[in-house]
This record gives structure tokens, C-alpha cells and sequence, in this order.
């Protein structure tokens, strides 16, 4: 319905009228859209459980991991549970190079594998260590875990870390998060030779001076990759002691709102814990191991509160590692697995460690649920959209959505609106949003208004959400898009999310 200016100039009763009249058909055009949620499990990008690839560098196969990703059927280690895969942990150990620079060869080995990795529309959760093995004996260690640990000198981690850069820059688009790896057996950052350890066999506390070193260590890191990509250190007391200094307090602050995805590097740190609900502390992941000058001690409840409060905006994932904490570890009621998952906001664990603890979710009943949860999980529930349009005006949508996931996406990931030509199958795409790292778990809404081009031609049009890689080489690619968790709406070919509405523009 449309009005003239002199119509709308109408006063008194006549006007009241025209009020009406204009807002009913408004309205009218104006079209309220629900959707069903959906209860199936399935792939989406950067979350979920990842796989470890146990290929020799350079020999993975972008045609065995395709099949990975695309098949449900995903065990190893006597899992008792299949998962779908679109997360590969890969690391490398560089134990030929501890007192070298990295061979061309081995470097050739790696940018190999992330081409395989990205032909298969996958991507990697990185880390490099330099040694895998314990010495085990009696050394005053609670775990009886011996020096010499196997690791490598400050000097030549960081001439690694500067050989690695151009490699991690050049692959930054299929790296979903770097861990910090280098320091320690098993790059955990704990049993070092060179960078001080809280171990009982050492000087039971990590001195002011191998903090720095450490320090170094995750700066050097952070400026291999480009800003936009995070890493994640081993407990959160390592990135207390970056942001703060060696001296900091484990009651030091956590990440604001307001310092969230920034491109500051107290943002880009992120978290990993690798004895997920192993212990009461998690064998050490909260644990103060002390400086030089104070020692080493529990602080478990307030280094829980700071990752807890930190893990809302930055990524985080891990492993189990042992049982032995059982029934904490289990399902609700008699443990708390998913409470913690949702207070730490867990995005990926791993589908192969330690499947003692994992088969004990499928057993009691809450493993299809912490697989729909992991990371982000959006359902769609109601959508305003308008029902014509005019080319060259104003195109406005209202989304409510719930994030049902334990966490929000932690690497950038616009938003679009995509209108699809029913007659021509051509499509026009608008931003609507930059990123959705914001969509926190709980209810989310969206008031979104783009400006619509003069040329648009005229016609009837899908109308279809897009949330795509942040890379422009993976933007155009369906499997890095965001499946959204409703019955009705996914197109697996294009990656879009079919709001199931079509508008006409005049």
C-alpha cells in the first residue's frame, strides 16, 4: 500500500486514520518466520573432536582426509563412539634439529601437508615439540619423570620459530589455532631442560629469568602468524605471566569484553588444557609454580575462576588424560563433564585420549550431547524479513538465534545475507556482520539493514544467510561454512542456510 505526501499531511481524525492504515501495511509487508530446531550431530568448522594424524611429515593425504571429514565413522584408540572430524591435530617433532637450523627438506614436508589439509577442507590444531619420551627412575618427581628432558636451547627455538614463519603466514587460512609446543617434553611446557621447571627434581619453582625466556618464546610465536590467529599455552598461569611479567599474581585479571578479539596479544592467547577433569587440579593445570620469590603451591580455585572468565574469548580445547578422577569426569549426575565443558568454554577435544574417560560419556548417556556442543551450535529461531523491497532502499532483517554451543567461533567469520535470483540463479551478497566471535552461548538477536544496490534487477529472490570462512581463499568454499542447527535449511552444495522466504524487489 502506498501513500502520497498530501495524504500524509491529512489532520486530525483523517490523519489517525492514515496512521493506522500506513502501519497495518507495514506491517503486512512484513513476513514472521520460524524455524525447528534440529537434534543431529554433524560437521562444522573449528569445533567439535579433532583427529590426530600419526602420518610421517608430508605424507598426508588430501583424499584419505576428505574421506575423514565427509564420513561419520571416526574411531581410533578403541573409541566406543564415532564423530564426525573437521579438526586435524598435527604435530611435529623436531628432534632431528635440536642443535640445528630445520632442514629445507622438513619444511617442504610441512607446507605439503597443509596443502593436503586444505584440499580436504579441513584444518589444523598445530603444535612442535622436540621430544616425545620420558626418562622415567626415582628423581624426587611425583610422576618419575627425569632430566635430561630432550628439549631444545632458547637460541635455536627461536631460530625456528623465524624459519617456520613464512610457512605458518603463507597456511594461516587452514591453522585453526597454534599451540605453544616447543618448550618441554611433548611441547607441554613442563619438563624443560633450558626453561626451568616447578618439578620436585629441579629447583621446584620456574625463576623470574626462565619466565622471560618463555616469554620470548610465545612473543616470537605470536608474531609468526598473522594477527588474526590465536595460541594457546598450556595452563593459565603462562599467560598471566606473559601479559603481566613473572611476577604476577594468579589472582591477576582475565580478558574484559571490551579487550576481547582484539589485535593485542593478551587477546590472541588462548588456552589448552591436556588433563581435562584428570584431577582435582588437572595434574598441575592449575597450579602456581611459583617464581623467584614466592614459591611454588595449589591455587586451584582462583586459577579455575581466571580461565573460566578468559575462555569466553579465546579458543580453547584440550584432551582427557586419565581416569582416575572418575565419577568427576563422568556424566551428570554423578560427575560434572559438560558443566565444565560450558564453564570453559570448550571448543574441540580429542577424539583419540583418553578414551577411558570419553567411552564413559557414551556409556552414561551424554556423549551425543557434548558432540552437539563443542564450540558454537546455532539454531535459528524466528526470523522478521521483509516481503518486497525496492531496489536502492533498505533491506531489513531481525534474527533471534540461540547458541546452544559451550563457546562462540574464535576466529573472525562474517556474517551475509545472500538474495538469490529465482528466475536467474544469480546471487548478491551483503555483509551483515564482520564477525560473529560475539554470539556467545545463550540467546542472541540481530537487527540487521543493508542498502540495496539501484541495479538491482527486478524480481522475486531467495533469501539465504552465509557465514563463510574469514579467508578469502576459503570463503567460497561450502565445508568451511557454518551449518546453522535447524531442520530445513542447509545447502551442503553452496554452504548457505535457506531462511525459506522469498522477497520480491520493485
Amino acid at each position: 500500500m502506498e501513500f502520497t505526501r498530501t495524504t500524509l499531511k491529512a489532520t486530525g481524525f483523517t490523519a489517525v486514520i492514515v496512521s493506522i492504515l500506513f502501519t497495518l501495511a507495514v506491517k503486512a509487508q512484513v513476513k514472521s518466520i520460524t524455524y525447528q530446531e534440529s537434534p543431529d550431530d554433524f560437521s562444522n568448522p573449528e569445533r567439535g573432536f579433532y583427529l590426530p594424524a600419526g602420518e610421517a611429515p608430508g605424507e598426508l593425504s588430501g583424499a584419505t582426509l576428505l574421506k575423514i571429514r565427509t564420513t561419520h565413522s571416526v574411531k581410533s584408540r578403541n573409541a566406543a563412539y564415532a564423530a564426525w572430524v573437521s579438526l586435524l591435530y598435527r604435530d611435529y617433532l623436531l628432534s632431528d634439529f635440536k642443535n640445528s637450523a630445520i632442514s629445507d627438506e622438513y619444511l617442504e614436508k610441512i607446507d605439503r601437508d597443509f596443502a593436503a589439509v586444505r584440499e580436504a577442507g579441513m584444518k589444523v590444531v598445530l603444535r612442535f615439540a622436540y621430544t616425545n619420551k620420558a626418562n622415567t627412575g626415582n628423581c624426587g618427581d611425583e610422576n618419575k619423570i627425569c632430566p635430561p628432558y630432550g628439549d631444545a636451547p632458547k637460541h635455536i627455538v627461536l631460530q625456528h620459530i623465524a624459519q617456520l614463519k613464512p610457512i605458518l603466514v603463507k597456511n594461516a587460512d587452514v591453522i585453526s589455532v597454534l599451540q605453544q609446543g616447543f618448550i618441554g617434553i611433548w611441547g607441554e611446557n613442563h619438563y624443560t631442560d633450558y626453561f626451568g621447571t616447578s618439578s620436585a627434581n629441579k629447583a621446584g619453582v620456574i625463576p623470574d629469568s626462565s619466565w622471560l625466556d618463555r616469554n620470548e618464546v610465545l612473543k616470537a610465536l605470536l608474531d609468526a602468524l598473522p594477527k588474526d590467529r590465536m595460541v594457546q599455552v598450556r595452563t593459565p598461569q603462562f599467560k598471566q605471566r606473559y601479559v603481566y611479567g613473572p611476577k604476577a599474581p594468579v589472582t591477576s585479571a582475565p580478558l574484559t569484553a571490551g579487550e576481547a578479539f582484539k589485535l593485542t596479544d593478551k587477546a590472541r592467547i588462548a588456552l589448552h588444557n591436556d588433563c581435562f577433569l584428570a584431577s582435582s587440579d588437572d595434574y598441575g593445570t592449575f597450579y602456581d609454580q611459583g617464581n623467584s620469590s614466592s614459591p611454588s603451591g595449589p591455587a586451584n580455585a582462583v586459577l579455575r575462576r581466571f580461565f573460566e572468565a578468559d575462555s569466553r574469548y579465546v579458543a580453547v580445547g584440550g584432551e582427557t588424560c586419565d581416569d582416575a578422577f572418575s565419577p568427576e569426569n563422568d556424566c551428570a549426575p554423578l560427575g560434572h563433564a559438560e558443566q565444565e565443558m560450558a564453564a570453559m568454554h570448550y571448543s574441540f577435544l580429542n577424539t583419540a585420549y583418553n578414551n577411558q574417560v570419553n567411552n564413559d560419556w557414551e556409556a552414561n548417556g551424554c556423549m551425543m550431547n557434548i558432540k552437539r556442543r563443542l564450540g558454537y551450535r546455532f539454531v535459528l529461531n524466528r526470523a522478521l524479513l521483509p516481503e518486497k523491497v525496492k531496489a536502492g532502499g533498505d533491506f531489513n532483517i531481525k534474527l533471534y538465534l540461540k547458541n546452544a554451543g559451550f563457546a562462540s567461533p574464535y576466529n573472525p567469520r562474517p556474517l551475509e545475507l545472500i538474495l538469490r535470483s529465482v528466475k536467474s540463479g544469480k546471487i548478491y551478497s551483503f555483509t551483515l556482520l564482520k564477525s560473529v566471535r560475539k554470539w556467545y552461548p545463550g540467546q542472541v538477536e540481530l537487527n540487521g539493514r543493508i542498502d540495496l544496490p539501484g541495479n538491482l534487477l527486478r524480481g522475486d529472490y531467495q533469501v539465504l544467510l552465509n557465514l563463510p570462512d574469514g579467508y578469502v581463499s576459503l570463503a567460497g568454499r561450502p565445508e568451511y561454512s557454518i551449518r546453522l542447527a535447524n531442520k530445513d535449511v542447509w545447502e551442503e552444495k553452496t554452504g548457505f542456510n535457506r531462511l525459506n522466504h522469498v522477497v520480491h524487489v520493485y
